[in-house]
């Protein structure tokens, strides 16, 4: 499997605690410093992919959307990303011009989004930017999900919406990296709030690990909430816009109030050649092959002539000869290799058995007659 050349190219799942910033006694510094050092030399990593711009999707801390508007998807398309949060500024220009062609295209793919000129940024945005260590002339595109305030979108609808953002940018000619900043499981606010699910954040990772993206759906709205992942959502569109490819490196750091989980998706390891399926795509340049086998399939006289004579049935079709071969000895293993369906060659060799015992007990109760 190959890198894609536009759409998305690379990404990166990645935290965003507040306590990043702050850095009050009960955190361990130790830890903090491992998190933006693994973080940072993800970002090296997803630069490397030369993208046009990096998207960036978090979830608003009730700072713009809780009262008069709550957008499950927000494109802020300009002219600048800027906020601050615990006496820290930050600011990033917007790649304006892709964010607003970037809306237009998803909503040709059926995907509303609003948009905004200069909503804040918070932390959820300023955390990953700054841990990454994307210089401050990197273009962005800042995409808020809600995932907070009920009636939140589906995690069916985050997913599409990342398969939209990967064929639009694609369309576009763009190449971009995408950052789901958030999760894992963490209950702020709730009494729940030093109790995260650490086992399932494993299974999560554990799947993921393995390439299986998709396995995120297997939650629904309140599985999200019941296991302290409402914000995983921004993970939802980040695997729909990537699809099943193997991450380069995956990261935990467990807390007290927080499971740290980074994963990143960048070219330094090639994708991982995929398994051959069992039961191939059958192709066109086979179809004399195919035509053969199933005549034994599916026609009992075919086999009795093939019986008598497999040369006389191979006639009939224009063979190479290595399917000439197969298809004559009707070896199973053979006709595998040759990337012809299995079940095909299997059902062929069946049909062939049972002529061969009919055509033995027609010859027994023949003789037998003849003995009398």
């Amino acid at each position: 499997m190959t890198h894609p050349e536009v759409g998305v190219v690379g990404g990166a799942a990645v935290p965003h605690a507040p306590q990043f910033f702050t850095l009050p006694e009960t955190e361990d510094a130790d830890q903090v410093a491992r998190i933006e050092q693994t973080m940072r030399a993800m970002g090296r990593r997803l630069l490397e992919l030369r993208p046009d711009a990096v998207v960036v999707i978090a979830n608003d801390h009730l700072e713009n959307f809780v009262l008069q508007v709550v957008p499950s998807f927000t494109v802020l398309r300009g002219p600048v990303a800027k906020g601050s949060f615990a006496g820290r500024e930050f600011a990033w220009p917007v790649h304006s011009d892709a964010a607003t062609r970037l809306v237009m295209e998803l909503q040709g793919a059926g995907f509303d989004p609003a948009v905004s000129l200069n909503a804040p940024i918070g932390y959820e945005f300023g955390i990953p930017l700054t841990f990454l260590g994307l210089p401050a002339d990197t273009p962005v595109i800042p995409i808020f999900v809600n995932s907070y305030v009920p009636p939140q979108p589906s995690p069916d609808r985050c997913y599409e919406f990342g398969k939209a953002l990967h064929r639009s940018a694609a369309a576009l000619g763009l190449r971009l990296v995408v950052v789901a900043s958030g999760g894992l499981s963490h209950y702020p606010g709730t009494d729940r709030y030093s109790d995260p699910d650490l086992e399932t954040d494993r299974a999560i990772l554990a799947r993921m690990e393995q390439g299986n993206l998709r396995s995120l759906l297997s939650f629904d709205e309140r599985a999200l909430d019941q296991t302290g992942n409402v914000e995983a959502r921004s993970w939802l569109m980040l695997a729909g816009a990537l699809g099943e490819r193997v991450p380069t490196e995956v990261a935990m750091e467990p807390s007290w109030h927080h499971n740290y989980a980074m994963v990143c998706w960048d070219s330094s390891k090639p994708q991982p050649e995929q398994e051959p399926l069992h039961y191939p795509v059958p192709r066109a340049d086979q179809l004399p092959f195919y035509e053969a086998l199933y005549e034994l399939r599916s026609d009992p006289e075919a086999c009795r002539a093939w019986l008598a004579d497999p040369a006389s049935v191979a006639d009939r079709y224009d063979l190479e000869d290595g399917w000439r071969e197969a298809f004559m000895a009707l070896d199973e293993e053979a006709i595998r290799d040759a990337g012809v369906h299995p079940l095909l060659g299997f059902l062929a060799r069946l049909n062939v058995d049972l002529a061969r015992r009919e055509s033995a007990r027609n010859a027994a109760v023949a003789s037998d007659g003849a003995r009398r």
